[in-house]
């Protein structure tokens, strides 16, 4: 993943987080210690139901194997290897860049009142770049 190579990601039309065409459902800011990760992560529900992940002024570390992850915690300390204890998660996609605005679809049924924060998460190294612990909007 090269940030060089990242096309920030638009709403289906960004309009729509504006027109009060998307619901707003959870939204949380990043944090980091081992890999400086920064930005806001929101859950969004558009008009056909379905749920979409975005980041905002987003920007971590460059690493190998990144993906975004709901996990079933409140939060995701930088220094706990919270994927290895079985801690049930939900698999959004590989990072599309390190840094800029990008969206990910979030499977229909998930539930997000068990999915609390968005994790940054390096498969190759077991290692949590950032953490994103969701709140109700």
């Amino acid at each position: 993943m090269k940030q060089d190579d990242m096309k920030h990601d638009q709403m289906p039309d960004d309009k729509m987080m504006h027109d009060g065409k998307a619901k707003t459902l959870e939204t949380g800011k990043f944090h980091g210690k081992v890999h400086a990760t920064s930005g806001r992560a929101t859950v969004y529900q558009e008009v056909d139901g379905k749920l979409v992940l975005r980041l905002t002024n987003f920007k971590t570390s460059n690493g190998p194997d990144v993906h975004v992850v709901l996990v079933a915690t409140k939060d995701a300390m930088d220094d706990a290897n919270f994927l290895k204890d079985n801690t049930d998660k939900v698999e959004l996609g590989k990072l599309k860049g390190n840094e800029g605005d990008q969206n990910y679809e979030i499977p229909a049924g998930t539930d997000l009142t068990k999915f609390r924060t968005v994790s940054i998460y390096c498969e190759r190294f077991n290692a949590n770049f950032g953490a994103a612990p969701l709140e109700k909007f």
